[in-house]
């Protein structure tokens, strides 16, 4: 799960992606880069890090042009080097650079046996170099007459024939123009806004709502599953709708990755969770749960359903945990060794809150229950007499090949387990998780229109066929990865 920006600007387009990513960069924390085009020009930088850490005031001056794309990268497969960091660009037929949110879940099979039939060697263990070869051969044997936006169905179709999985990209051609598109599932998701700018309109992709917020842009639409998108520098952009399929949109976006003052799809972030909190409240009620004196968020994701929950049940909310900002998402680090020692430095309890006290945590998730585990250490050690365990989506059964780095199969507390032994696991003295019906109502209610959502990483069952097949492969790679 990577954070993605694209702009088309009168200038000065590097200084209006770093601000981009700068609020994107709850995506991905491993690297960052920026690449802009000036004049056919293109400037990159990109490096292993933060984006504050990766870009100084020389490379700035670098990133000159009125176009240009920008990622913060999450790392899921491969090794993770410097080589992986995004955007990627080639030369040929044609200038390309590129830049991607998501994952092929054929990858393997395309960089180990159908490219190198090609006579295509990949370099690198990122799945963006399958997308980008994939659309540079669909282009280059398009007819060299044909308009652009022609030319550019014909590449992005390309990409949807070979590239299986889910993803959205953002790129620039070196015939000067921005593109994007969004995979035939849609589970990535990839929002389109402009805003008026002296010399004319100027528009921006992003893989969030608050990025283009952040701009000044105005939300146009968010790019529909299986379409894309190109736009020219004072020029009309064009929409190219390829496929018709299901729409089945990431619905751990709404639970954890997005920020709460993002829209997705049409659905408010925020509101969902505060929706997610009351589901999870009434189902508390319904099942008899135990009476708490407090309701206290695991911050920061979980912080809207907690106040949520707490006023539907008539309790107190406190802040019991203060955050150090200085510490990155514990989830998306790159091993449990390392989200395990951050937990500690990254929460740390007020003891008044707690001292003498039944305590009600609310946590947006628990994936392999280190972490829940740890807190609830905390909570007992800072004085609570019992610790109440809540979450606000259902176990997590199966891992993403979808470009969430959620643990294999073998790591997932939830796998085998009951909800009564993983409450032991985790040492909580009552735990609920929010049935699934209750959490899909929850976020289908702030858009009706949205048929269904991704929930993979709860029931096992994936929107694209291939998934399963290709899962073991990937669990595999990752193990290899991590080793």
């Amino acid at each position: 799960m990577c954070g993605l920006v694209g702009v088309v600007v009168g200038a000065d387009a590097g200084m209006c992606l770093y601000d981009a990513l700068t609020v994107l960069q709850h995506r991905g924390q491993d690297a960052a880069g920026i690449m802009t085009s000036d004049n056919g020009k293109l400037n990159l930088r990109k490096n292993n890090g933060l984006v504050k850490d990766v870009f100084r005031e020389g490379h700035m001056r670098r990133l000159t042009g009125q176009m240009g794309i920008g990622h913060v990268r999450y790392p899921t497969v491969g090794a993770g080097g410097e080589e992986d960091s995004q955007p990627f660009y080639i030369n040929f037929p044609f200038g390309v650079g590129m830049a991607h949110n998501g994952n092929l879940t054929n990858f393997l099979d395309l960089k180990g046996r159908l490219f190198p039939q090609e006579n295509i060697c990949l370099q690198t263990s990122c799945d963006l170099e399958a997308i980008l070869y994939a659309f540079a051969r669909a282009f280059q044997g398009s007819e060299d007459s044909a308009p652009l936006g022609d030319r550019f169905r014909v590449a992005v179709e390309g990409v949807f024939q070979r590239s299986l999985g889910a993803y959205s990209v953002v790129g620039l051609l070196g015939e000067g123009a921005l593109f994007a598109f969004r995979d035939p599932t849609g589970i990535k998701p990839l929002i389109i806004g402009k805003r008026q700018a002296p010399n004319g309109v100027e528009w921006a992709a992003a893989s969030e709502s608050v990025a283009l917020d952040l701009l000044g842009f105005e939300t146009v639409k968010d790019l529909a599953n299986g379409e894309s998108f190109l736009v020219r520098p004072g020029e009309e952009p064009e929409f190219f709708q390829l496929r018709e399929e299901p729409h089945r949109p990431c619905i751990f976006e709404l639970v954890y990755f997005a920020r709460p003052d993002s829209m997705l799809d049409g659905v408010s972030v925020y509101k969902t969770r505060r929706r997610f909190g009351e589901a999870l409240a009434k189902q508390w009620i319904e099942t008899d749960g135990p009476q708490a004196e407090v309701v206290i968020p695991i911050p920061d994701s979980s912080r809207d359903a907690a106040l949520s929950m707490a006023n539907f049940m008539g309790l107190p909310y406190r802040e019991g945990f203060i955050k150090n900002r200085y510490i990155g998402r514990t989830f998306i680090m790159p091993d449990q060794e390392t989200r395990t020692t951050s937990i500690r430095r990254k929460l740390n309890p007020i003891p008044l809150e707690f001292e003498g006290k039944d305590v009600l945590l609310v946590d947006d998730s628990i994936v392999r229950g280190n972490t829940s585990r740890k807190i609830i250490q905390v909570a007992r050690k800072a004085g609570a007499r019992k610790v109440y365990f809540a979450t606000t989506s259902p176990p997590l059964r199966a891992p993403c090949p979808y470009g969430i780095d959620m643990a294999t199969r073998q790591e997932l507390i939830a796998r085998d387990r009951s909800v009564e032994q993983i409450r032991q696991e985790i040492d909580a003295d009552h735990l609920i998780y929010l049935d699934i019906e209750r959490m899909i109502d929850s976020a289908r209610a702030g858009n009706p229109e949205i048929e269904g959502f991704c929930t993979g990483c709860f029931t096992g069952t994936y929107p694209t066929t291939e998934a399963k097949a290709h899962l073991a492969a990937i669990e595999e790679e990752r193990l290899t990865a991590r080793a």
